[in-house]
């Protein structure tokens, strides 16, 4: 029987009622369980869903999910789906699993053991009904919050003793460390899929985080993930099978030669993990151009390859600091979110979590790659999330469209697209991606507004760009330039060259090409834009919102 699965996006003060119209008008329903369909994850009816997922931690010391001293798990359950995101990759230690003792120990007595007996009230007062439950009984209640509110669910084994992840040398890298035992790994990751297995929320096992350390190999990678991979689809088999890469989760180039081989099909999905600090400070040493194109080589090179052969690629964890004051994440973001719109890769934002109950020894720990504040009440911060509602909503796959597309202007430093001004017929400025016109990339590089004789054209240096009528043969040609490909360059005359760029006021307007090399004081994320390929159906779907409903 197909069980339905209702995407409903809830109203949100600080976003444009235009984007909540566009959320609510992109989620659809979807018939459960979900499988792959090449490099798509597709519904019963070979429909695209697209996760755009959080990361909620259930995996530290006390084997509790974070936050429930501060807020009721229904309260972060509902305002997780109503921040845009559709599902949760929620932690466990495979010690919940395969430990009795720790199983069957109360979330009271969890934080009486680790010396926190005055942080109880707080759950006490948000959560008297999980106080007393066991932790394994608590991480269900947590799984059925999410399913309540229609929230899917990806069990992630993320270690295998509680605590903070990860290091090459803590005893849970990889099969036959210390704390690592396949056998047991096998056994945790079935009962985990058994208790699961009548929930069709529950859509996806991550079967280990990050691969690391001194052992890690290429045949006990194969040898122990096929098992593990059986041993959960055996157990149940609706779930779709995640496995992870070696070297924190970046590399799978081992693929290329010998793929892996399953008894199942149409359920093997790829996580990878890319943050700024996967590269040491690249970024903030570096010139941001030359850095970003021999990173997404990188990328693409030891994971991205797996979308031409057929599997999709699930970003299971990337994240910056929500402060907006750390120069290596905030160059890096540009990059990366340009990188997967372009792709339209599923994804799950690293963290949910304000802060943890205990992490590294530090009560209380604020966490700042966070998406809420300490106090679980409010957004960290709410620009972030406007720049990332573009790549919440699935922009192509199976089911989209009747194979016509079309194509946004991605400005990743915003979030916004390039669409037409309202009050100025020729004007064009950055605005919501929502409201944007469809455009056409054509062979000689022109951007023409898709059924209109009306192109994109650079007037002059430091002059507003402007829509013109004069595109066959003489419109303005735009060209990916620098390492990164996000310029997008006009000649001007033989010596004069522009690229396009945004003013204060978000007019586009063309200046100088800046930050094409070498420089690592320059940023250019004023400068950068991804041409993004976007299915027909979801401009369709724009153009049925009337202006005065708005």
């Amino acid at each position: 029987m197909k069980r339905r699965l209702l995407l409903i996006n809830s109203s949100l003060s600080f976003l444009p009622l235009f984007l909540l119209l566009l959320l609510g008008l992109l989620t659809a329903s979807h018939a459960l369980p979900l499988s792959t369909s090449s490099r798509w994850i597709v519904d019963e009816e070979g429909h695209r869903v697209k996760l755009a997922c959080v990361n909620w931690a259930s995996h530290l010391e006390l084997v509790v999910a974070e936050g429930l001293g501060h807020q009721p798990v229904d309260v972060i359950s509902k305002k997780i789906k109503d921040l845009g995101f559709n599902c949760v990759r929620l932690t466990w230690p495979l010690y919940l699993a395969t430990n009795e003792s720790l199983a069957c120990l109360t979330v009271r007595e969890s934080f009486v053991n680790a010396g926190l007996s005055d942080s109880i009230s707080g759950l006490q007062a948000n959560n008297p009904s999980i106080v007393d439950l066991s932790l394994i009984n608590t991480f269900q209640a947590v799984v059925a919050s999410l399913t309540n509110n229609k929230v899917m669910v990806i069990l992630d084994n993320h270690i295998s003793t509680p605590g903070w992840c990860c290091s090459k040398y803590d005893g849970n890298g990889f099969f036959g460390d210390q704390y690592f035992n396949p056998d047991l790994w096998i056994n945790g990751l079935t009962k985990m899929a058994t208790l699961f297995k009548d929930n069709p929320f529950v859509i996806g096992m991550s079967l280990r985080n990050e691969l690391r350390g001194p052992k890690q190999n290429v045949n006990d990678w194969y040898r122990c993930m096929q098992r593990g991979a059986e041993a959960v689809h055996g157990a149940n088999p609706n779930v779709l099978v995640i496995l992870s890469g070696l070297s924190y989760d970046k590399d799978f180039s081992f693929l290329r030669k010998q793929p892996i081989s399953l008894s199942f099909t149409g359920k093997l999905v790829f996580e990878a993990h890319w943050y700024a600090f996967s590269d040491g400070e690249a970024w903030k040493n570096g010139n941001s151009n030359q850095v970003c194109g021999k990173l997404v080589n990188n990328i693409m090179g030891m994971s991205g390859f797996l979308l031409d052969q057929g599997f999709p690629l699930f970003v299971s964890e990337w994240g910056v600091d929500l402060r907006g004051t750390n120069t290596n994440d905030n160059r890096y973001l540009n990059c990366f979110l340009a990188w997967i719109a372009e792709h339209d890769l599923d994804w799950a934002l690293w963290t949910l979590a304000g802060n943890y109950y205990l992490r590294e020894g530090v009560v209380g720990m604020v966490e700042y790659y966070g998406l809420l504040n300490s106090d679980w009440t409010q957004v960290r911060n709410t620009s972030f999330l406007e720049r990332i509602s573009v790549i919440q909503s699935p922009l192509q796959g199976p089911g989209m469209s009747q194979r016509t597309e079309h194509n946004i202007i991605y400005h990743p430093s915003t979030g916004l697209c390039v669409v037409k001004k309202p009050m100025t017929p020729m004007g064009v400025q950055l605005g919501n991606c929502a409201e944007s016109n469809r455009w056409t990339y054509t062979p000689s590089q022109t951007l023409t507004i898709k059924g209109s004789y009306l192109c994109l054209h650079a007037q002059g240096m430091n002059l507003p760009a402007r829509l013109s009528l004069y595109c066959p043969g003489v419109g303005t040609r735009w060209t990916p330039i620098s390492d990164s490909k996000l310029h997008l360059s006009a000649s001007l005359s033989r010596r004069v060259t522009v690229c396009l760029d945004v003013d204060s006021d978000n007019n586009l307007i063309t200046t100088t090409c800046k930050c094409l090399s070498n420089d690592n004081k320059c940023d250019p994320g004023s400068q950068w834009f991804k041409i993004v390929e976007v299915a027909d159906t979801i401009t369709t779907s724009l153009q049925q919102i009337e202006p005065e409903v708005i």
